[in-house]
């Protein structure tokens, strides 16, 4: 397939950036830093703790906001507790100078997301969240949140991701019909596509034990986000079991980890992403990390069967969701090249084949 004139930049074209200098950064870029189709993002030295989160807007630096509503400024250097239910901003090591007509937008990691922790890329006069303009240049920030659990950052941590794009590369809905034809872009017979993506629907079935999925525990200890297997799953996790019933009701109060019953593809030459649903179809949140990286799913790189699992959370009042809802939408573009190394193939990659599976600090 030949190069094409818009969509998502590849590792090769994201490394590029660096050696041209439209990105920056406080010091080398870790060995694996750089994605498929992303680039992760690291945290500075320090974090703000503020009395709320707040947006920019189009005439003022983040700097300024943060001289008016800081409470205190925590070292991270040496590692730092986040609390939760408070709000943090902490400036990252990467910084943009982008050409004029590529834009960015950013999303938490699969890990961050599936520890509960509210992420959201800032930049200078913005008037978004995670979206950032064509041909932007300054500094980025990120908000962190952490809902759930307390957690353990430092300087260089990485929870939050960025894709950079060129143009408008978003397949239409008589695209993605015809590349799930030839690709099977989710193991469904008749895949519900419309919203400009391809549904995917909760498994409330459960494994042949009946396990469905885990709700998080309230008061437990911290989390450090830089450790692998380091905590126990059931000193954090509640699991939870079907006992013969598909369906769940969701309190406000809780954090839940699901599952699709769709095993999801993205084949080489696209990048998927999840959006947010429709909240006229159900007062719920599904899944804060949305990016899925070219490979996710696919055969030859591994990942036979890979399901999305999905962070929900209820809005304002109980909710039940039933076995086969829809759950969110699955958008997919077009990469402007393959890249060099498909997610799960070599990279180390912590979810590829996967089915119901908490976050990899966990260890049964």
């Amino acid at each position: 397939m030949m190069a094409r004139n818009t969509g998502i930049l590849a590792d090769r074209a994201i490394a590029a950036l660096f050696e041209t200098g439209r990105l920056t950064s406080e010091r080398e870029l870790d060995v694996d830093q750089i994605q498929p189709a992303s680039l992760d993002l690291r945290l500075s030295s320090h974090a703000f703790r503020v009395r709320a989160s707040f947006m920019p807007g189009p005439s003022h630096l983040v700097a300024d906001k943060l001289d008016r509503l800081k409470l205190h400024v925590i070292d991270l250097s040496e590692g730092a507790v986040l609390e939760t239910g408070c709000v943090y901003i902490v400036p990252l090591m990467e910084r943009l100078d982008l050409p004029e007509d590529m834009s960015a937008s950013a999303n938490p990691k699969s890990s961050t997301g599936r520890l509960d922790i509210f992420t959201r890329v800032i930049t200078d006069r913005a008037q978004e969240f995670d979206k950032i303009p064509a041909g932007y240049s300054g500094p980025l920030y990120l908000e962190i949140s952490p809902r759930t659990f307390p957690i353990v950052v430092r300087r260089g941590s990485r929870l939050s991701q960025i894709r950079f794009r060129v143009g408008q590369a978003l397949l239409t809905e008589p695209e993605l019909l015809a590349l799930h034809e030839t690709e099977t872009l989710v193991a469904s017979k008749k895949p519900n596509i419309t919203g400009g993506g391809i549904a995917l629907s909760i498994d409330l079935a459960g494994d042949k034990e009946g396990l469905i999925g885990y709700r998080g525990k309230h008061h437990t200890a911290v989390v450090d986000v830089d450790k692998k297997a380091q905590h126990d799953i059931f000193d954090f996790w509640e699991p939870l079991y079907s006992r013969g019933r598909t369906e769940i009701i969701l309190d406000p109060d809780e954090f839940y980890i699901l599952v699709s019953r769709e095993a999801v593809h993205v084949p080489p030459h696209y990048a998927a992403e999840m959006t947010p649903f429709d909240p006229l179809v159900g007062e719920f949140r599904v899944h804060y990390a949305g990016f899925f990286d070219p490979g996710f799913g696919h055969a030859p790189a591994g990942g036979r069967g890979s399901r999305a699992v999905l962070e929900v959370r209820s809005h304002e009042v109980p909710f039940i969701l039933e076995d086969g809802q829809i759950v969110g939408r699955l958008i997919y573009e077009h990469m402007l090249e393959q890249p060099s190394s498909l997610y799960g193939s070599g990279l180390g990659s912590n979810y590829q084949a996967q089915g119901l599976k908490l976050s990899k600090h966990f260890r049964l």
